[in-house]
């Protein structure tokens, strides 16, 4: 059984991967020695969200970019070292686009070729980090993959918050009753893929994906964000009242996009289509609320 390295794969999204991947590979997962012991990479270390530049501004630099280049390293030495073929796979985000396509539907959706113009540190250092990689894997003669995800959702991830996957944190406080607070009302699309999909998109392009591309690994479907808490409150039976509330300024200026969904017509290629589709997935996270 082939061997592949796994750096962050006890992450939400890195532990649903391996999960899938542990059919056809010998799963390695790194520890904290950023030790490569495989030809094949799959690399989800990083930040979450735009917010760290109050608490700590170099979070996103050490984090998303001094430890890929620490790993780069390691990686080089060893197909060095070897001779061995493989692919180093990184793990990026819908966030590099840093496409504003507007308020309500969006009218098409975001291919791989699209100009990036990222927002926020996390954002910026996503998108400088796939620069670097592919510079650094051009230098060196070394194979690469990017694979940008759309918004994972999942009843298995336990860190939600206000500040990342705001959908199910709102799924939480429609659970409990709460108020809920939304930014122009909720009035916005987003290209929502379950976490078991998406594991499975990752599997697609890293067995099967072209060497030294880009993909977006997404359901390419623009999904209406207030929709679907309409739809959770009344499965739930909640009380909550949505109040619209203005932007703050921060998020005006790092938002990537209020409306967005991906052209996910290159993973299709690889002969993926979804198992779940939303309202399955919101289903399973809000069954698991109420364990």
């Amino acid at each position: 059984m082939a061997v592949i390295n796994v750096f962050g794969g006890n992450g939400f999204v890195g532990n649903e991967y391996c999960n899938v991947a542990k059919e056809k590979f010998l799963i390695k997962n790194a520890r904290n020695n950023y030790a490569v012991s495989s030809a094949d990479v799959v690399y989800f270390i990083s930040t979450v969200h735009n917010y760290n530049i109050h608490s700590d501004p170099t979070l996103d630099i050490h984090t998303n970019l001094l430890t890929l280049v620490n790993v780069l390293e390691n990686y080089k030495s060893y197909i060095k070292s070897t001779d061995e073929k493989g692919c180093f796979n990184f793990i990026s985000s819908w966030f590099v686009y840093g496409k504003d396509s507007g308020y309500g539907k969006v009218s098409r959706g975001i291919p791989e070729t699209d100009p990036c113009d990222p927002k926020g540190f996390y954002s910026i250092t996503k998108r400088c980090a796939e620069q670097l990689l592919i510079s650094y894997c051009e230098t060196f003669g070394l194979n690469y993959r990017i694979l940008r995800l759309a918004n994972v959702i999942g009843k298995n991830d336990k860190k939600v918050s206000s500040q990342k996957n705001a959908l199910q944190y709102l799924l939480g406080e429609i659970n409990a009753s709460r108020p809920i607070q939304l930014y122009d009302g909720g009035s916005f699309y987003r290209d929502f893929i379950d976490s078991r999909d998406c594991a499975r998109g990752i599997e697609l392009v890293v067995t099967s994906g072209k060497l030294n591309e880009i993909y977006n690994v997404g359901n390419g479907v623009p999904c209406d964000f207030r929709n679907i808490l309409d739809y959770a409150k009344g499965r739930v039976n909640s009380t909550s009242e949505f109040n619209t509330i203005e932007q703050k300024e921060f998020h005006k200026k790092v938002q990537s996009s209020r409306s967005f969904y991906m052209d996910n017509s290159k993973l299709m290629s690889l002969g993926y289509t979804p198992n779940h589709i939303i309202y399955e997935t919101i289903n399973d996270i809000l069954d698991s609320l109420s364990v």
